[in-house]
């Protein structure tokens, strides 16, 4: 059931090892389907370079197992997903990376600020990438300690442990933000070291709501 969110979601698990933005079976992924509210989800444990769709998790909102081909156990970090699906009906897939910049941040429990206008572009509330407090991997307290974050913005931290972006239309673009995300940590932290340190210069939320695309 589900094959093509399985394909979609085992797709950007794949390319996010691929593209750095996860190493040594971190992260993890999923997509919701539309019709039964039912949520595709990576296994935990699984090298990416052998994962199947059919070894995607099909769940349902209170976390019972629909389908399970292959008998894995399903991410540690479901009750996470599954909040923010909740917390944001709007949401059609979740991407989870402990993609390095952006990591680094997160264990300094500082969000990014929006320093380019590519920020007006990834779902922020604040002008910023803002950081969720810290939970214990794979429990509910870290699935609740997203609630504040997630309602924000569709790009956040989790403190000391990594990235989120979620996006409304499919698995690909929330995979584009979490690389944005990543893009925008790196940037930070370079001009940080440029600027000895100091805060650059960034924009307002109201300054990236004015931004519309150009008419030729």
């Amino acid at each position: 059931m589900l094959e093509k969110l399985k394909q979609d979601v085992c797709t950007i698990a794949k390319r996010a090892q691929q593209d750095g933005l996860c190493k040594h079976k971190s992260g993890n992924f999923s997509a919701r389907d539309p019709k039964s509210g039912y949520v595709v989800i990576t296994p935990t444990g699984v090298d990416r370079d052998l994962l199947k769709p059919e070894d995607m998790i099909v769940m349902d909102m209170n976390a019972d197992i629909i389908e399970n081909l292959s008998g894995l156990k399903p991410t540690s970090e479901s009750l996470m997903h599954l909040k923010i699906y909740s917390l944001r009906p709007d949401a059609a897939a979740i991407v989870h990376t402990h993609s390095v910049y952006a990591t680094a941040f997160a264990v300094l429990n500082r969000p990014i600020p929006a320093i380019v206008y590519e920020v007006a572009h990834i779902g922020v509330g604040k002008a910023r990438i803002p950081v969720a407090p810290y939970g214990r991997p794979g429990t509910p307290e870290l699935a609740e300690s997203v609630t504040d974050s997630c309602l924000e913005a569709d790009c956040f931290l989790l403190e000391k442990h990594g990235a989120v972006a979620l996006d409304g239309r499919n698995i690909y673009e929330a995979f584009l933000k979490a690389a944005y995300i990543e893009e925008l940590a790196e940037l930070y932290h370079h001009v940080l070291a440029a600027n000895n340190g100091q805060e650059p210069a960034s924009f307002t939320q109201e300054e990236l709501d004015e931004w519309k695309y150009p008419v030729l």
